[in-house]
């Protein structure tokens, strides 16, 4: 089967403007929980409930949309089977559809999801160091 060929390259120079750039889908980093429970959990293995689970604290879950969950309740049971009895045609086909979800760093660049990390709160100027300024400023103005 052939590949997609390189993932993009983000510092790469181009001439021609970006034609899906428009399209590029920018979620935010962070462990908020989404998208619905996996339907039938007391049927799965723990294993798989924490694959879910990651799942549902993906950046790119954010993006997903009903057809999105329902891949992966359709995957939840070839993931369980994978943890109960691994082999290279189910994890083939899980890594393939996983793929499709955005689940590695290129696939991400492929399909023009942006994970930005939030930004951090900006900090508290320490107690007391407004109040140095105002005496130094005091002291410089009364020397004059």
């Amino acid at each position: 089967m052939a590949g997609f060929g390189p993932p993009p390259s983000e510092t790469k120079r181009r001439r021609n403007a970006d034609t899906f750039e428009d399209q590029a889908v920018i979620v935010e980093a962070g462990a908020e929980v989404r998208g619905p429970e996996l339907p039938h959990a007391a049927l799965y293995g723990p294993q798989t409930i924490t694959w879910y689970e990651t799942w549902r604290r993906a950046p790119q879950a954010a993006a997903f949309v009903g057809t999105d969950w329902q891949r992966l309740h359709m995957l939840a049971p070839l993931v369980d089977a994978y943890f109960a009895e691994p082999s290279t045609k189910l994890l083939s086909e899980i890594r393939l559809n996983e793929s499709l979800l955005g689940a590695t760093h290129v696939d991400r660049l492929r399909a023009r999801i942006k994970v930005e990390q939030p930004k951090p709160a900006p900090t508290a100027t320490p107690a007391g160091v407004s109040d140095m300024n105002v005496a130094r400023r005091k002291r410089m103005t009364d020397a004059s």
